[in-house]
């Protein structure tokens, strides 16, 4: 383009102005982020916080694993201060550019009115050129220059015209496109410096990042385990179909994260080849000598003894080997979820006839219980109030006497306060509200199931391959709600809802057929009149079967349901009726095959029309599972702290849920992780139905990852029906005896096959 130039900045303020809002736009958001804050604790929280020695220990060396965090935070603080400062000098900076140019007026330089004389402008050009010229004491060889291009603008003639008319004594300017970076950095002697740190940023230290990132990413997989290690779980788990707790431990301990070649953090001393064979020689039943690979190697035996001496509660002989265990201890959480997802992994393939052995459910119930006791530092044989603080093996006496026989922790909630004292009576003041803290701080879980086929005309009736779905719901209590005599009949309360939920459940089927029947009951006269009318429109034909009256399903507006249903069977009547005035018309003139075709007729428009409504209503549930889903898989993994002062590091109290079937040992339904049950949460587990036609028990399980004795199950009845037989009216549907014969051959066994099952067949 005429008339236009590109320029580097040479006085540099179009560069101040770039590297000012550059900065401004770090220097914000860091600020708000990163600046070091103090998290101000709830006092309400901090009171009820375990104040036992071993909680006080843990903290203490939580404090002390951080030891770089006080200076990182003293960095973090002076980048930021000298950030702003930075910031600051700049904003000065680029206030005090001279704009003498871009803002030139000749009569202001001056100090006279617009449109001033000659004489005028004279006389203020000598008073101020006496003041302001280089060669007087008070002289500023700037000011005098920019009087003197004022004076000139004001009495050249040329110059006034164009100053009056474009705002420059010079005339109208070029358009000028200016590149915000001062003129050095194109320089030739720069120019060598410039390439330099182009080449370093952009060909070394970014391809570095983005590969590091990258080899880092390959390594591992979503929770952040190595794949190596998930590859060895896989192969282990595939040859252990049953796998007993011990060796479920053993095959932890061998992962790659302990392994010094796989991770570097992993420090190997020499004090290791003393201090590991005696902690050997204080452990039985360890299995050092097995000859499998990894199972037999230094690394995997050195972290299968201190994960035995973690859950012995064993003093360890040396600070280096403790730390060790901490490290260990403090991986082990994300590796059990890591293994759990293997096993459930191999039970989908051994479904899929992908492998020829299907693992049991023992194994991965094995593989839970790893986590709760690895994070209470227990074995799974022990007493859960081990659990609670001051509480030691020597206490156990107090809580078996002969009038009270407390096992668990919530038979010791149940208790009235004064049974409660006088049980824990070797137990100080100060060490029994310490225990009341932790009991009444644990988990009470309200765990309640409901089962429908959502995808069926009938939902409440299970039929042989339909999809099951199971409908999940987890309300979370604390123990402090069991306290007291009223909490125990509460809770009996309960138990006896829960124990007796079988017949409650048939119980509440009988009053749902009930009414069904009183529903049935009022549509009888409309169903009379159809029968009555088809009965001789069909002679010959073999009768269609007839279909199942739909349950009612509960829903929260049944008055609009009715409604529905009212306006449905209005518009019903009026057209049932039109055929049977025809017939008295046309008595005469018809035969069998018209009122055949007329009955069909109607018989379409009313599948039609129901087909339609059940579509509604399938969709309206689909939409309500859609966002069910979706607010399932927006949880964040926060969760109510566990008291765990065995555990080295903080944790959050997680969930397994999932549905077996203890007969045929089987696992139905992948296990559901709950990670947010703050107060309450809902999730769905859908598995598909056998295709054998019985009554079958099945089992809805639920699971702690962090405290030992707070598992729950609930026995589901599934009384399976047989399916409905396929029409085959239409063309489109007619299968043929081969097909369906080749269907059932080559079909999946069930999810819960039984071997006598698999010998009738």
């Amino acid at each position: 383009m005429g008339g236009q130039k590109f320029e580097y900045d040479e006085s540099g303020s179009t560069f101040f102005y770039f590297v000012l809002s550059f900065l401004a736009l770090i220097l914000v958001p860091a600020t708000f982020y990163y600046w070091p804050r103090k998290r101000k604790e709830d006092p309400v929280k901090q009171a009820e916080r375990c104040q036992c020695p071993n909680c006080i220990k843990k903290q203490s060396i939580i404090e002390q694993s951080q030891p770089y965090k006080s200076f990182k935070n003293f960095l973090i603080k002076l980048a930021i201060i000298s950030g702003w400062v930075l910031l600051a000098f700049l904003a000065y900076k680029v206030s005090q550019f001279d704009y003498e140019m871009s803002n030139f007026d000749p009569y202001e330089i001056l100090g006279l009115p617009p449109g001033a004389t000659q004489a005028e402008i004279k006389k203020s050009y000598r008073k101020q050129s006496l003041i302001l010229h280089p060669d007087k004491e008070t002289g500023d060889e700037k000011a005098f220059m920019k009087l003197t291009k004022a004076y000139q603008a004001l009495t050249d003639d040329e110059a006034r015209r164009n100053w009056e008319k474009y705002g420059n004594p010079d005339g109208p300017g070029a358009m000028s496109f200016g590149i915000a970076l001062p003129s050095w950095i194109v320089e030739k002697e720069n120019s060598v410096w410039v390439l330099g740190l182009y080449a370093l940023v952009f060909m070394v230290a970014l391809p570095t990042v983005v590969g590091t990132w990258w080899y880092r990413s390959i390594r591992y997989s979503g929770e952040q385990v190595l794949l190596d290690t998930t590859q060895m779980y896989f192969y282990f788990c595939h040859k252990t179909p049953s796998m007993p707790l011990k060796r479920a431990l053993m095959i932890l301990a061998a992962s790659c994260e302990f392994d010094r070649r796989h991770n570097s953090e992993i420090i190997e001393r020499i004090t290791d080849n003393e201090e590991v064979p005696m902690l050997l020689r204080e452990l039985p039943n360890l299995g050092e000598k097995n000859k499998e690979q990894p199972l037999c190697r230094p690394y995997s035996i050195k972290a299968r003894a201190l994960l035995h001496a973690h859950l012995s509660r064993l003093r360890l002989p040396s600070e280096a080997l403790d730390a060790d265990r901490r490290y260990i201890v403090g991986r082990c959480p994300d590796l059990i979820v890591e293994m759990v997802n293997c096993v459930n992994q191999l039970i989908a393939l051994a479904y899929a006839r992908r492998i020829p052995r299907l693992p049991t459910i023992e194994t991965i119930e094995n593989c839970m219980k790893l986590s709760p006791m690895i994070v209470q530092g227990l074995w799974e044989y022990k007493s859960p109030l081990l659990q609670l603080p001051y509480i030691t093996e020597d206490h156990l006496k107090y809580f078996t006497s002969r009038k009270k026989h407390i096992k668990s922790l919530l038979q010791l909630a149940q208790l009235p306060g004064d049974e409660r004292r006088q049980v824990m009576r070797f137990l100080n003041d100060k060490q029994y509200d310490d225990v009341i803290k932790v009991l009444g701080n644990m988990p009470y879980i309200h765990f309640q199931v409901n089962t429908e086929v959502i995808d069926d005309e009938n939902s409440t009736v299970v039929t042989a391959g339909a999809i099951v779905t199971v409908t999940v719901f987890l309300r979370r209590t604390n123990m402090k709600e069991l306290f007291g005599d009223s909490s125990i009949k509460e809770k009996n309360i309960e138990d006896d809802e829960e124990g007796n939920g079988d017949a409650k459940k048939g119980e509440n089927d009988k009053t749902e057929e009930n009414d069904k029947d009183k529903k049935e009951v009022s549509k009888r006269p409309v169903w009379m009149k159809q029968q009555a009318k088809r009965a001789p429109a069909k002679k010959g034909k073999k009768p269609a079967p007839a279909k199942q009256p739909v349950k009612p399903v509960p829903e929260p507006a049944p008055e609009v349901k009715e409604n529905k249903e009212q306006k449905e069977q209005k518009e019903k009547e009026p057209k049932r009726k039109e055929p049977k005035k025809k017939d008295d018309e046309e008595e005469d003139s018809s035969d069998e095959s018209s009122a055949e075709d007329s009955e069909s007729h109607d018989s379409a428009s009313e599948e039609s029309r129901k087909s339609s409504g059940e579509d509604d209503d399938q969709w309206d549930k689909f939409q309500k599972r859609l966002h069910k889903r979706e607010r399932l898989e927006g949880r964040s993994r926060s969760s109510h702290p566990v008291h765990c002062p065995y555990y080295p590091q903080d944790k959050q109290e997680y969930w397994w849920c999932y549905i077996c079937d203890r007969k045929s040992h089987t696992l139905l339904t992948a296990p559901a992780h709950v990670t947010a049950l703050l107060h309450e949460t809902e999730l769905q587990l859908r598995f598909t139905a056998p295709r054998w036609p019985q009554l079958y028990t099945l089992s809805a399980c639920l699971r702690s990852d962090s405290y030992i004795g707070m598992d729950q199950q609930l026995d589901l009845k599934l009384d399976v029906k047989e399916a409905a037989a396929v029409p085959h009216e239409h063309p489109q549907w007619d299968l043929s005896d081969t097909d369906s014969d080749n269907q059932d051959q080559g079909g999946n066994e069930s999810e819960f096959t039984t071997d006598d099952e698999v010998e009738e067949e």
